[in-house]
């Protein structure tokens, strides 16, 4: 049995307003063609499908595409539902698909997609008070939902098991574009808690992850934060050998990267100027200034040699603190409070013609204040 392992698609999402529809559909590309190229029996997609619980329709779209192209090759499809999915719009028409497979439903956790001599189980992100009640659980947390469900599991007399669920092992890394999951409980869940099955294919870390020989993260396919511009992007291709029992055999297989995600760091001269930062050109990028004094239209300048800039973060080599300080404003002109600002956030004082557009802009909202 050959099992294609990704998660996390997050269609519909944009990297600091910029749209990420191309790249996602790259990926899709790429993830027929491993599929049709290493002949997976199943694909299995541990949650987020889409980024936000009503997606655009291109989004939407995207989807769709996958799913009927990996139903045309003939292989499984299942998915879960994520903490960014809505589970009842993913899971629309759940009993009508034929190959693809939707658990969004937490009380079908524990109903198996059989292919082969293998069970798939599909355990949707919990929401641990939602779940609480119904399952009559005695404690609170992602742990006693998650425990609950694999207990189910672990009674079903299948003897081999795959477990697709969306949950933050302990021990696992996140990074800055996984949304918080700690709401109705400790969000962490031990490994133990997935014992007895033969493999765990994980969601919601975005950066692939190897928890132990039967339990890993396959991460997003491409990059969503900065704090990501070291991960390698892929799939996890997983071999279940039914003669060979014990823990699987996996392979990473690389994603395409359209656009790799870069930090540079120090002063905005040398980032100009060093020949060494030319790879960087055309890489999405988070640039960090260090000059003592912050540089005038920063992002201007940097976007003349590296269009692709979308981030700027000033952290004087100094260390200076240039935050803004709680003023005592009472009894000054808002012109000094303005000016003050300037000065303070950018380590100098306003030239005449910005004092000129600060004064502008004063008397305009005096303006629309008595109006």
């Amino acid at each position: 049995m050959r099992v294609l392992h990704t998660s996390d698609w997050h269609l519909g999402r944009s990297f600091h307003r910029e749209s990420l529809l191309g790249a996602q559909a790259a990926f899709v590309d790429h993830l027929i063609e491993t599929a049709r190229d290493e002949r997976a029996d199943v694909v299995v997609v541990s949650g987020d499908v889409y980024d936000r619980a009503l997606p655009p329709v291109d989004a939407v779209a995207l989807c769709n595409e996958a799913l009927a192209r990996l139903k045309a090759l003939g292989a499984h499809t299942v998915l879960i539902s994520g903490n960014h999915d809505s589970a009842v719009r993913l899971g629309f028409g759940a009993d009508l698909m034929e190959r693809v497979h939707l658990r969004t439903d937490p009380g079908r956790a524990w109903e198996p997609v059989i292919v082969g001599d293998v069970a798939f189980f599909g355990i949707p992100y919990l929401e641990p008070e939602v779940v609480r009640g119904p399952w009559e659980l005695a404690e609170r947390g992602h742990t006693a939902a998650i425990t609950y469900a694999m207990d189910r599991i672990r009674a079903h007399p299948a003897a081999r098991k795959v477990v697709l669920a969306h949950a933050f092992v302990t021990g696992g890394e996140a990074s800055d574009s996984e949304r918080d999951i700690s709401v109705g409980g400790v969000a962490h869940v031990p490994l133990h808690a997935f014992d007895g099955a033969a493999y765990v294919a994980l969601g919601h870390l975005h950066g692939r992850q190897t928890m132990s020989e039967t339990v890993r993260y396959s991460g997003s396919p491409i990059a969503y934060s900065f704090s990501e511009a070291t991960h390698r992007k892929g799939t996890w291709l997983v071999d279940l050998d039914a003669q060979r029992p014990g823990a699987p055999r996996a392979e990473f297989v690389p994603a395409p990267v359209p656009r790799p995600v870069s930090r540079l760091r120090g002063r905005i001269a040398d980032l100009l100027a060093d020949p060494a930062h030319a790879v960087a050109e055309d890489h999405w990028l988070q640039v960090t200034l260090t000059d003592p004094v912050r540089p005038r239209e920063a992002m201007e300048r940097l976007r003349s040699r590296f269009p692709h800039t979308l981030a700027l973060v000033f952290e004087p080599e100094n260390g200076s603190d240039t935050a803004p300080r709680r003023a005592h404003m009472a009894g000054r002109a808002e012109i000094d409070v303005a000016l003050d600002f300037v000065r303070e956030v950018r380590g100098e004082p306003a030239d005449d013609d910005e004092r000129r557009l600060l004064e502008r802009a004063v008397e305009a909202c005096r303006v629309k204040e008595s109006a």
